[in-house]
């Protein structure tokens, strides 16, 4: 399936003549370095929505895999966190940072709260690599984030559901469960990796105030 099909709901449910959320003609501009330019990316932003969100995103063929986690992903070793997953999105959304407008799909302010690469690390009972898109469409993908916040192994378990039902998943961060230390931030508070504002200071921006 190609990028276009996949992003047939992703375009679907939007006006772009209202929305600045990019329709999907180019890849993310960002500012890697040389060296993970050529690994796949992922990027978590902050949604203010209706039901405030992270949204975390990976990198798979042309299109962001994309799932909305209401905690966000964890920084404790061993911390479960429910992640829904959502429509597939464009690749150049890893940039997209404003506030999506009233009466469109998803209305309210977005920041990118981390991005980076990632190394998929997804083996059979075998040791053998398998293909980081069917160890997705299997339900557990493992991986290892370089970002500026979220780094080391995670896991993606679908524990609900089947590809293309009402899937249910499971964000883990890989090593021995253990209680206390950092874990996500007051989404309030948080500020985007790209332009250092939270998300109040987008809105304003935005609207001038």
């Amino acid at each position: 399936m190609s990028g276009s099909e996949r992003l047939r709901e992703y375009r679907g449910k939007r006006d772009f003549g209202r929305t600045g959320e990019p329709e999907g003609a180019q890849a993310p501009s960002g500012d890697r370095d040389e060296a993970s330019r050529e690994a796949p990316l992922f990027v978590v932003q902050i949604h203010d929505a209706s039901t405030m969100h992270f949204d975390f995103r990976l990198q798979v063929g042309d299109v962001l895999k994309s799932w909305a986690i209401p905690k966000g992903p964890s920084t404790v070793p061993g911390d479960r966190r429910l992640a829904v997953p959502t429509e597939d999105h464009p690749l150049e959304y890893a940039d997209f940072e404003g506030v999506i407008p009233d009466g469109e799909y998803g209305a309210g302010t977005v920041i990118v709260w981390d991005r980076g690469w990632y190394e998929p690390l997804s083996h059979d009972r075998r040791d053998r690599p398998v293909p980081f898109e069917e160890s997705l469409r299997r339900g557990h993908a493992t991986f290892r984030l370089h970002g500026s916040k979220l780094r080391g192994e995670y896991a993606l378990t679908r524990f609900r559901g089947r590809e293309g039902g009402d899937e249910a998943w499971l964000m883990v961060k890989a090593g021995h469960a253990r209680s206390g230390g950092r874990t996500t931030p007051d989404p309030r508070r948080a500020r985007s990796v790209c332009s250092g504002r939270t998300l109040a200071q987008v809105f304003a921006r935005t609207h001038g105030e």
